[in-house]
């Protein structure tokens, strides 16, 4: 009888799973097929909802397609967890399969994720012109979530014919997606058990000069050096002759110097942000030793940035001209001058060069980002940096159950929580590779590492000991969530 009784729940839980997986437009078998041709991601099946244009509003009822995804193959049905990835400031083309996949795995979940407005698909406006952009914010993206959310779960419950019953959910996010899942937490604490704030930039800087720091403690002397004389040689030679020297790193096109400058700051602070220093500063180095000129000798500074950075790593020089900036036509990438909205109305994040020991040029300074905020999108655009860290609190943020991450040599843990607190971990991940999001991207963190594989990490034990506190913590705040019976805590 028991023998029995077990076979008649197996073949209701099967038939269940695959009522749910079928009428949600995912099949199994093509997600095996993805895994076995090593795909990046979990599924990008699309899939839409209607959702608010303004939460604020209690008169304005406008709604826009919201793109969403979600992966049910380790859904434990009906009660297993949730967990939510935050798209951030890019277009979401599916669920990638990183650490979060492994995480699912362990925990019975259903993985889901929401594309942030405007960008991507989710564009409310065919045109990007400023005025259409004042719903770009964070708190709009915070209800957004909170609104799909609730639009899920109900979606469920319809599914497997039940009411009014909640499951556990777990927010997860990276970099300013990070900040999101943790001020989630922090403003909806009713709708998650918790959150993972991931390399999470919850404080809004002005004059972000501990950027700059960060990447010149990251390169070590001789690297920061050799990269202090590439600096000076640019910028003499753009005095003399600007359009040569910019033709020689491929960015003839970027009118402005400043906008060039930057490409050159950005190049060298992606070596060390996303886990690939040796690839800028070994031969950066040997270079210098060898008494080479480090702009234009073989594999001195100019070959690393069109081979590397405009090369395999896939930034487009584009990005860095304010002409490409203004477009407000809404169809292509448009993930450059929403995210320039942003930073230019609420975070800042200026990355300006500090008043001495500068890695990069002295000419990226509070004026050039304030010049090119006016430039870009008009007269009256300013980042109130003091009122985003008054709203969220910055990194003395008042939440509860949010754990926090970081890589050691990512500059942007400056503008993360990285002191603990009670009910608020934060970890910091020490290693020569360990940059941004390593706790789910591994190393480097570009491009994608399956499943976060670790092994590349200069100390994968490292990255597995806080990941193990990740599980610990997730495994608490969701056993004690199903305690009782809620999907918070």
């Amino acid at each position: 009888m028991r023998e029995l009784r077990e076979m008649r729940l197996a073949l209701v839980s099967t038939t269940l799973s695959l009522l749910f997986l079928v009428s949600n437009g995912v099949v199994t078998s093509r997600f095996l097929q993805r895994i076995s041709h090593g795909s990046n991601f979990l599924t990008t099946d699309e899939l839409w909802f209607n959702q608010t244009l303004d939460h604020f509003s209690p008169l304005d009822h406008r709604k826009f397609q919201q793109r969403y995804y979600e992966f049910n193959d380790y859904f434990r049905l009906p009660d297993g967890p949730i967990f939510l990835k935050i798209c951030g400031e890019s277009s979401c083309d599916g669920i990638a399969n990183d650490y979060i996949g492994v995480l699912a795995k362990k925990f019975g979940a259903a993985v889901v994720s929401l594309e942030h407005r405007y960008y991507g698909k989710s564009s409310p406006f065919k045109s990007l012109r400023t005025e259409n952009l004042k719903y770009l914010s964070s708190k709009q993206a915070l209800s957004d979530l909170a609104v799909f959310r609730q639009y899920y779960q109900e979606s469920l419950n319809v599914k497997v014919n039940r009411s009014n019953v909640e499951n556990p959910w777990f927010f997860f996010g990276v970099s300013y997606s990070g900040a999101l899942s943790a001020w989630f937490r922090l403003k909806f604490p009713h709708l998650t058990c918790g959150s993972l704030a991931s390399s999470a930039v919850v404080l809004a800087v002005y004059n972000f000069i501990e950027f700059d720091h960060q990447i010149g403690d990251s390169a070590g002397a001789e690297c920061k050096a050799a990269l202090q004389e590439v600096n000076g040689l640019v910028e003499q030679r753009l005095a003399l002759d600007g359009y040569a020297v910019k033709s020689l790193f491929g960015a003839a096109n970027l009118k402005i110097d400043g906008d060039f400058l930057y490409l050159l700051a950005d190049a060298a602070a992606i070596a060390f942000q996303y886990g690939n220093p040796d690839r800028l500063c070994s031969t950066l180095v040997q270079a210098k030793k060898d008494g080479e000129d480090l702009v234009v000798a073989d594999n001195a500074f100019a070959t690393y940035v069109k081979g590397y950075y405009l090369g395999s790593f896939g930034t487009n020089v584009e990005t860095y001209n304010q002409q490409h900036l203004k477009r407000t036509n809404s169809a292509g990438d448009t993930s450059d001058r929403l995210w320039w909205f942003q930073v230019c109305t609420e975070v800042a994040y200026f990355q300006v060069a500090p008043s001495d020991d500068s890695v990069r040029s002295s000419k990226i300074d509070t004026k050039y980002h304030l010049d090119l905020c006016k430039n870009v999108f008009g007269e009256g655009i300013y980042p109130d940096v003091d009122a985003t860290n008054i709203y969220y609190g910055g990194t003395k943020i008042s939440g509860s159950k949010i754990i926090f991450t970081n890589g050691s040599q990512d500059p942007w843990r400056h503008a993360s929580k990285q002191t603990s607190t009670e009910d608020m971990p934060s970890f910091l991940i020490s290693c020569h590779n360990c940059g941004h999001g390593t706790d789910l991207r591994g190393c480097p963190q570009v491009p994608l590492n399956l499943e976060g594989d670790a092994k590349n990490c200069s100390s994968p034990d490292a990255v597995h000991k806080v990941r193990q506190q990740i599980i610990d913590h997730i495994d608490l705040w969701l056993s004690q969530c199903q305690a009782t019976g809620r999907s918070y805590m």
